[in-house]
């Protein structure tokens, strides 16, 4: 495998597929938070991104290294990501439910939170890495960075949709976000175990 226009072709749609979820993500988020700053999209978008740099690639060692130990947890994939997603979605659809005051300030997305978002929508990006097993390190490592630069433009619009969209629906967006959290969940679960 050679450096070619079909290789970064390659690499940006991966990129573009593996982000869908990160997108979706982003939407919530922004929605949870319409005051959001824009140095504070670039780190959430950021942390995405290095997540989806980061699982690639520690496929691509599973499959050069302990390959047999990684296909005992693939099966956990879809039920981790399930489990993270439904928890943030959860959470963030009681705080919808109950509802906070007028005049209170909504909490933003924070470190613990962005975290568990970052590895449920990029776990399954660790399979990715067999994809690309015949790459050596070099063409494995531009292929995941091409991958986190796609995760973060896809993501910071995302985030600027979440937003625009947050401000006009305020005390609807909590809810709206938790059920999309929830939905991704379930969507990653459901397409990993069919």
């Amino acid at each position: 495998m050679s450096y070619s226009f079909v290789f970064f072709l390659n690499s940006a749609l991966l990129g573009v597929g593996l982000a869908m979820d990160a997108f979706s993500v982003s939407l919530a988020n922004g929605l949870h938070e319409p005051k959001m700053r824009i140095r504070k999209m670039c780190s959430i978008a950021g942390v995405f991104g290095a997540f989806q740099a980061f699982m690639p690639m520690a496929g691509w060692l599973c499959v050069h290294t302990i390959v047999e130990y990684f296909k005992a947890f693939e099966k956990f994939i879809p039920w981790i990501a399930l489990i993270l997603l439904g928890y943030i979605g959860g959470s963030m659809l009681v705080n919808g439910i109950r509802g906070n005051g007028e005049d209170e300030e909504i909490p933003g997305v924070g470190p613990k939170a962005l975290f568990i978002q970052g590895v449920a929508t990029s776990i399954d990006a660790l399979s990715v890495g067999f994809t690309i097993s015949e790459y050596d390190w070099l063409m494995a490592l531009v292929c995941s960075l091409i991958i986190a630069v796609v995760t973060f433009f896809i993501c910071m619009a995302g985030l600027s949709l979440g937003k625009r969209f947050g401000t006009k629906l305020s005390t609807k967006a909590d809810i709206l976000g938790g059920v999309i959290l929830i939905a991704i969940g379930l969507e990653i679960f459901i397409s990993n175990l069919f």
